[in-house]
This record gives C-alpha cells, structure tokens and sequence, in this order.
C-alpha cells in the first residue's frame, strides 16, 4: 500500500528523515526515485541526522557512494545517475557493501537494474504546483 506524505518547504522533507529513521532501523535496501533536485539527497540527510549522524552529508554524485557507520548499521547512501552500465557497481565493491547490517539508500536505481538487490521500500518524490514536495513510499 502506498502512502502519500506532502513537503511542503526543505525543512519538512529533513523532518520526513525521522519517519524513515523509525522504519529503517534495522536495514534494508531503499531505492529513491526523483528528478533532479527534488530533494532526494535532502531526504538521505534527514534521515542520517535522525539516526544520529552530526557531520557533512553530501551528494555521493560524482564518487558514487558514500558511506556512515551509525551504531551496528553501515550506510550506503548512492547515487548511480552518472552510471554508464549497471556493471560498473561490481567495481564499486556491490557485494561487499551488502554483508552484514546494512542499509542501501539508491537514487536512480533503475541506472543499476539487474545489479542491485530489490528494495524494500520504493520512494518517490514529485513537485507539487506550489514548489513544495509530495513523497509516496511503498
């Protein structure tokens, strides 16, 4: 079942963070679908604080990946938009990135289609007609 979230400003995405801190505690693999600056990365810090997180939370645009170590959790947060195929995430240590508890924030995961282990949650982000955000999670 999906559910709808309206954002209306940046500081409600940052807050939605906490939502998802409460739902992604335990890990799993979240995959983040968007155009380009709708917040995806926004969100990503938002939740990082929830979870406890104090320092930079940046684009991983051009290294592809960034990761935190927060209590028994690692965090992957990618961004796969400069990806040119799919495979190119083997090189990037894929496999290695999954052992143990983890959780894997993607955006533009469709860029690694048939690499990447389904989601558990699927996030979509929309602009709404009045620049605030709507966000579906299923």
């Amino acid at each position: 079942m999906t559910e709808r979230f309206d954002l209306p400003a940046e500081a409600d995405t940052l807050d939605f963070g906490h939502v998802l801190a409460n739902r992604l505690a335990g890990g799993g693999g979240v995959y983040l679908h968007g155009d380009l600056g709708l917040g995806k990365t926004t969100l990503v810090r938002g939740l990082l604080r929830a979870m406890g997180f104090s320092g930079r939370v940046k684009s991983p645009s051009y290294g592809l990946v960034e990761s935190y170590q927060l209590g028994g959790l690692v965090i992957h947060h990618l961004d796969l938009y400069r990806l040119s195929d799919g495979e190119e995430l083997l090189y990037l240590g894929l496999e290695d990135m999954l052992d143990g508890p983890t959780l894997m924030l993607v955006e533009w995961a469709e860029k690694g289609q048939g690499y990447l282990p389904a989601p558990d949650w699927r996030i979509r982000l929309e602009e709404t007609a009045d620049g605030g955000r709507r966000l579906f999670l299923d």
